[in-house]
């Protein structure tokens, strides 16, 4: 879904040691983006077609944003933030008909008029624990100053999960890299979020020399795919990940390790198809959820091949009995691909980068959906020939200006929604980010 701008992952990550010219400790933070992305994408050949399908005539949505990032120091090593955002658009076909859907700009809510929501409002609290000095440079939810290098830090409140868990230098920011779901995140770490990508939360990173040990705890929706995040935390998700990192032939890389489990109401895929086989009905999640648990694991891999060439890696893999709580329909999902500087070219801050990603659902999930069921983001009506979604994605980013930047995209979708007789389909899109 939506990672965005992470909550100060300069900070976070391996400074500089023993840097003499680190600035003064700031008090406040200030800074803004705005980002407007169009996409369309042409007519398509589709045998099938229900309520969560991709529209097989030609269409075009355009979504745009804008965010405050402020934040105070209210005592040392303890900061405060909040993120105030205008929002305004759609997703193609109001987000649904692709399980790695082709815009992690657009929400799962739409409108056609501006509209306010606070997307961000936590505490972020730094406990140092010896080492070398390092520079924090100031920056979106981000204040400068210095810490030490080993550090516990703990941050609570409102904020998305994957603004601390599953990173990725290369692909993790749609207003700057990739737009696809399953590109920018790892498809199946289905994480606790509420239309937007956000949930209330805690959770605590430990730093040591060359690894970082994360643990955090969400709150689930209401019920899956919902607005409203449910407020007694009954229903759940627990998080942990490791990172290690690293250089290879002299060029540094990291490795995560990330284990979730989601704990709340939800249903069996086998438990609805029987349900409705029963009643003579299109089969129906509601009817059959019950208190459980649906665990995961991701893989995420990046490392620099050349100063200006980096190569990622994604590989995750959930329980696929159970339906998708919040993020998207996938069981298991493989991304790699490579980003490439500007240097060689002689504009260094222009970036074209490659990626490929495979999707696929597991044998309960088509169940489900040959029988008319509807997940989150796809469901035909029926699916008479599976296949796996295919997804490849391509930019090109241009600096035009300080902190401003164009990118074209160009993404082509084989089997969408794991149908093989839709598609294949392709989707070309244009991005203005602004910072400030």
């Amino acid at each position: 879904m939506l990672a965005f701008w992470c909550l100060g992952t300069a900070a976070r990550a391996q400074g500089t040691s023993g840097d003499t010219t680190a600035p003064p400790d700031e008090w406040y933070s200030l800074h803004a983006q705005s980002t407007f992305t169009v996409q369309y994408h042409p007519g398509f050949s589709a045998a099938v077609a229900g309520p969560n399908s991709l529209s097989n005539s030609s269409n075009d949505r355009e979504t745009l944003d804008a965010t405050l990032f402020a934040g105070i120091r209210l005592l040392p090593g303890l900061e405060a933030y909040v993120d105030p955002e205008i929002d305004q658009g759609f997703g193609l076909n109001d987000t649904v008909g692709v399980a790695g859907f082709t815009s992690a700009e657009a929400y799962k809510i739409g409108s056609n008029n501006p509209y306010y929501e606070t997307q961000r409002a936590f505490v972020r609290y730094t406990l140092g624990l010896g080492g070398e000095a390092q520079k924090v440079e100031s920056g979106p939810n981000q204040i400068a100053g210095t810490r030490q290098a080993d550090n516990i830090v703990i941050t609570a409140g409102k904020f998305s999960a994957t603004d601390i868990f599953d990173q990725n230098a290369y692909a993790h920011d749609p207003r700057s890299d990739f737009l696809n779901w399953s590109v920018v995140d790892s498809a199946a770490y289905d994480y606790a979020a509420d239309a937007w990508g956000y949930s209330y939360g805690a959770a605590v990173e430990w730093t040591q020399s060359w690894w970082t040990l994360r643990a955090g705890f969400f709150d689930l929706s209401n019920t899956p795919n919902e607005v409203n995040i449910d407020p007694t935390f009954t229903q759940f998700e627990l998080v942990t990940e490791f990172e290690e990192r690293h250089e290879l032939f002299g060029q540094p890389g990291k490795a995560r390790l990330l284990f979730f489990n989601n704990r709340g109401r939800m249903a069996n895929y086998n438990d609805a198809v029987r349900f409705g086989e029963a009643t003579g009905t299109t089969p129906d999640l509601g009817a059959v959820r019950r208190y459980s648990s649906r665990p995961a694991m991701a893989l995420n891999l990046e490392q620099a091949v050349v100063s200006d060439l980096g190569a990622f890696l994604r590989a995750s893999l959930n329980d696929g009995h159970k339906e998708s709580y919040e993020f998207t329909d996938v069981n298991r999902s493989v991304a790699a691909g490579l980003s490439l500087a500007g240097t060689r070219w002689g504009r260094p801050d222009d970036t074209v980068a490659i990626a490929g990603v495979i999707n696929g659902a597991s044998k309960d999930m088509r169940n489900y959906l040959a029988a008319g069921g509807l997940g989150i983001l796809i469901g035909d009506g029926s699916l008479p020939a599976a296949g796996l979604e295919k997804i490849l994605e391509l930019y090109y980013k241009a600096a035009v200006g300080t902190g401003i930047a164009a990118t074209i995209d160009y993404q082509h979708v084989e089997n969408p929604g794991y149908d093989a007789l839709r598609g294949p389909v392709n989707v070309i899109s244009i991005r203005l980010h602004a910072e400030f």
